[in-house]
């Protein structure tokens, strides 16, 4: 229980006002000393619940995305095997993920309660909805490009989610790139030891600089300084640790690692095409 502020409010309040301002500055001491607890409150980093409700909302609305064409195919269903590999899901995990992804297919699946649900639970935090979008763009392009009905389901997720349709049409052409990007340095991964994946060290095709221009949601006619701000913002919204501060589940934390190691190697290839120090 937080005191100090009340103490502090009437102390000072006496001094000034004697018997009226210690009640007023009891008050006013009162409502810091709350502040203050609310934010530790909001410090204290997610729990174990709200994960659960991003980790069910991941695969659900993934499934619902899938059905949406009227028949779930296999690029679909291979996307979120590949994704639940990703994560490393396996034994009680993995049957969690796939009874979600199962129910999302469902006719009648809520979509805007289990959005709304998920906003609650993620605090409304931008950084983790856009993530959670990123996501679902994936299913989206399971078969390469974003159908009708698709895309119907996507403007649902982006309203629920407080993102404008210029929002997602900026981030379904950045979605797109790193699609392309991903799908075109896939040949390019050697192991990293501990570290990961790494990139081998080869200039990029005209085709992969252009996908690194787009993963970072700029043109190539653009400034360097707006480049490198745009990097620089890219991998603030990207970077795992701040992510999972802010509630992403533990197993999404290798996807999150994948992202940003995109996101460095695209900076690196601009960079070095530009000659940028």
């Amino acid at each position: 229980m937080r005191i100090w502020g009340k103490v502090l409010g009437a102390f000072f309040g006496f001094l000034l006002g004697h018997l009226i301002g210690a009640l007023i500055g009891l008050w006013i001491g009162h409502r810091f000393d709350r502040g203050m607890g609310l934010q530790s409150a909001f410090r204290r980093g997610p729990t174990q619940e709200q994960q659960a409700v991003f980790f069910h909302a991941t695969f659900a609305v993934m499934g619902h995305i899938a059905k949406s064409s009227g028949q779930v195919t296999e690029q679909e269903i291979r996307v979120a095997s590949n994704l639940m590999d990703r994560m490393r899901l396996a034994g009680e995990q993995r049957a969690r993920a796939q009874e979600s992804f199962r129910q999302g297919k469902e006719a009648g699946f809520p979509l805007r309660e289990t959005l709304a649900e998920f906003r609650r639970a993620s605090q409304g935090q931008r950084d983790i909805l856009r993530f959670f979008l990123e996501v679902q763009l994936q299913a989206a392009f399971a078969d390469g490009r974003v159908e009708d009905g698709e895309r119907a389901i996507l403007h649902t997720i982006a309203d629920e989610l407080g993102f404008s349709r210029i929002e997602l049409a900026r981030i379904l052409a950045m979605a797109e790139a790193q699609m392309n990007f991903f799908n075109r340095a896939h040949g390019q991964y050697q192991g990293g030891g501990a570290g990961g994946q790494q990139y081998r060290q080869e200039a990029p095709s005209a085709d992969r600089l252009k996908d690194a221009y787009q993963l970072l949601g700029v043109n190539e006619s653009d400034s360097d300084q707006d480049i490198k701000r745009a990097y620089r913002k890219e991998m603030s919204k990207h970077h795992p640790d701040k992510l999972a501060a802010k509630g992403l589940p533990p197993e999404m934390m290798e996807m999150a690692k994948e992202k940003a190691q995109e996101i460095q190697q695209a900076w690196e290839w601009i960079r070095e095409a530009r000659g940028i120090r």
